[in-house]
């Protein structure tokens, strides 16, 4: 078990995992260690470039990238709360006010007479008329003898002002609580990491048995074809019997029914190709357009070279890799959830300074600052904080047990394609042998029709059996060869892309 962070339930992690044996009990013998490209042990230069193209052009595989981007850039931002927050703020403003001298001079209890008299100096005193500086009140003093004859006008006075601030906050990590959701952020973009890779290897999977099945596809096809000829033959044969009087007319009726039957059959092979075809495209992320053509034979399969013991596949297949991650990071998650309930610390601190002009603003002397902690403890909000805990605690502990049965069906997994390895060789080899018969049967049949000692019956039931287990043999070869794509992938074998593979053989000088 990998699993060791201290946020998981060991206790009940190893009660819910099932002991592990040293070897695979559907075969003992195949615990070596895997290949390391699982696609070169076919032997096929078109799967790998189809492979790679799925990788390039697979809208699933490109939006379990994109999960990934997302899921680092949540950790990034988890992180950022560990860290103080520093704002700053500029502000400018340019206000008018409009003063009337009249009124101002009525503050006192006077009134506008109480003006009358004064000199130009005593007026620009108290209200700033004199704009020019030559001594007399503008547009006032109507006979120049210093002395206001008219009514003081409105007056309009600018106002600037310039501030700029600055605020530092920061939640001081007393207890944890922040770094456990860090960390939980981190395991969370591990466990999309993971998926990526299972992503990966799952759609190599996924082309490989559908570019085996296109092969089927084809070949079923073909036999299908070869099969309506054969009626068409019979056919044939039986009508110009018929036309000698040595046939019946049920045996012209019993070869029209068979050829019947195969023109049927011909269809539907016809359509499940095009189907192949179409689901494989869709894999590479083209138009199912049915351009996609298969080769003509299936690969032949190398001996296993071992699937390793059961395990390792803890630690080499990533689906099992991002259930671990998500595990931890649910019980980080309960962990900082109860930490809720302790005090939060909160440092503040502000500077700013203002004034009408700009080199005011930046004059030290004018700064004015505060430093200030917060302590916050929560005493009551219905129960929410408690809720949200045992909410966590149950998502950890559900996480746990999905785990360990993802873990378990990676076993069950392996197992049966282990055991079907063995099996499906040994049901193809019997197909095969079913197959050779059938086609000499069929052989001697059409022999002893042609000189009258079998009857149409002879020959239409040699002919389908042919037929029969010959497209059954292909079918076991499929099966076969997408059995070990999928023993490949149970036990997290990887594979070379053929950039990697470009420059594995330039660094080896092969």
């Amino acid at each position: 078990m990998t699993a060791s962070c201290a946020s998981v339930d060991q206790e009940l992690l190893e009660a819910q995992l099932p002991d592990t044996p040293a070897s695979w009990t559907a075969d003992q013998a195949a615990t070596a260690t895997p290949t390391g490209d699982w696609v070169a042990a076919f032997q096929d230069s078109a799967l790998r470039g189809l492979i790679d193209e799925a990788l390039e052009h697979n809208n699933n595989y490109l939006a379990t990238a994109a999960n990934l981007d997302q899921a680092r850039a949540g950790a990034r931002i988890a992180r950022a709360d560990l860290l103080p927050t520093l704002g700053a703020s500029a502000r400018s403003s340019r206000n008018a006010i409009v003063t009337d001298p009249t009124l101002s001079a009525q503050v006192g209890g006077g009134g506008v007479n109480e003006l009358s008299g004064l000199r130009a100096q005593e007026i620009e005193d108290r209200f700033g008329l004199d704009t020019d500086g030559d001594g007399r009140l503008d547009g006032l003093d109507t006979d120049n003898d210093g002395v206001i004859d008219a009514d003081l006008p409105n007056r309009r006075l600018y106002i600037n002002n310039f501030s700029l601030g600055a605020q530092i906050q920061w939640e001081l990590d007393v207890w944890g609580r922040l770094t456990d959701q860090t960390r939980a952020a981190y395991k969370d973009a591990a466990a999309a990491y993971a998926d990526l890779e299972a992503a990966r290897l799952s759609l190599a999977a996924r082309v490989a048995q559908a570019w085996f099945a296109l092969i089927e596809a084809r070949q079923q096809r073909e036999l299908a074809e070869r099969d309506t000829e054969a009626r068409e033959r019979n056919l044939r044969v039986t009508e110009r019997r018929y036309d000698r009087g040595v046939s019946s007319s049920l045996d012209v009726r019993l070869s029209r029914s068979a050829l019947g039957s195969s023109q049927a059959n011909l269809a539907l092979r016809q359509r499940l190709e095009l189907e192949a075809s179409r689901a494989l495209e869709v894999l590479l992320g083209r138009y199912p357009a049915a351009e996609l053509e298969a080769a003509a034979t299936l690969p032949s399969l190398p001996e296993l070279e071992g699937a390793g013991a059961p395990g390792e596949i803890l630690t080499r297949r990533p689906d099992l890799i991002a259930a671990e991650a998500r595990m931890e990071s649910a019980g980080l998650q309960a962990r900082a959830a109860r930490k809720q309930l302790l005090p939060q610390l909160t440092l503040t601190s502000q500077i700013s300074t203002s004034g009408p002009n700009l080199a005011d603003v930046i004059d030290p002397e004018r700064l004015a600052g505060n430093i200030a902690a917060g302590l916050f403890q929560p005493l009551f909000q219905g129960g929410r904080i408690l809720a949200n805990s045992k909410r966590a605690r149950a998502a950890a502990e559900a996480s746990l047990y999905s785990y360990v049965q993802t873990v378990l069906t990676a076993y069950q997994e392996a197992e049966n394609a282990i055991a079907a390895e063995t099996l499906l060789a040994a049901r193809e080899e019997a197909l095969r042998l079913a197959y050779e018969e059938a086609a000499a049967a069929e052989e001697l049949t059409e022999r002893r029709y042609s000189s009258g000692a079998a009857t149409i019956f002879n020959l239409l039931d040699a002919q389908t059996r042919r037929i029969s287990s010959e497209s059954a043999y292909i079918q076991a070869q499929q099966q076969r060869v997408s059995n070990r794509v999928q023993l490949y992938l149970a036990i997290g074998g990887d594979f070379l892309t053929e950039e990697r593979l470009a420059a594995l053989q330039a660094e080896t000088g092969e």
